[in-house]
């Protein structure tokens, strides 16, 4: 083996600041991670405290939403990063209040907006095809709790 072995090294700072917003809206994935983030305390807090008419199918609902997202957003941050090859700034983002199956719906439509309009943005395939996953875990938690009482 050849020690003369081509080391690269990752952007950071000022050049994942240039890199980013040339690469498919980098600053945008980094949020969109960390929405995906709070997503999972959000959800999770909502989760203890419903309460009333279908609250366990609310609960159960809310449940595999927040074991699933965490999952798919670091899934989603390490792959973004390793096909621009730049490490993504993930800000801090507000965390979302809600006390009931429909704030929750309105918090997921919301989402998934957020979601398709990052696909739109995205110039790599796989990328757009792990957003799709996290469509579908917003579109089942929907379902779960608009009908299932």
């Amino acid at each position: 083996m050849d020690n003369n072995v081509l080391k690269r090294s990752l952007k950071t700072g000022s050049q994942q600041s240039q890199s980013a917003s040339s690469s498919s809206k980098g600053a945008d994935m980094g949020k969109l991670v960390s929405e995906f983030l709070e997503a999972v305390t959000s959800v999770h807090k909502a989760h203890l405290k419903i309460t009333g008419p279908g609250s366990y199918a609310a609960h159960t609902a809310m449940g595999a939403f927040y074991d699933e997202i965490g999952d798919l957003a670091d899934s989603i941050a390490e792959s973004y990063q390793g096909v621009t090859e730049t490490l993504l700034n993930i800000p801090a983002t507000p965390q979302a209040s809600f006390t009931s199956a429909g704030d929750c719906v309105n918090f997921l439509n919301d989402l998934y907006q957020k979601v398709d309009a990052a696909q739109k943005a995205c110039a790599y395939s796989e990328i757009i095809n792990d957003l799709d996953n996290v469509k579908s875990l917003i579109n089942g938690t929907k379902y779960k709790l608009i009908f299932l009482k």
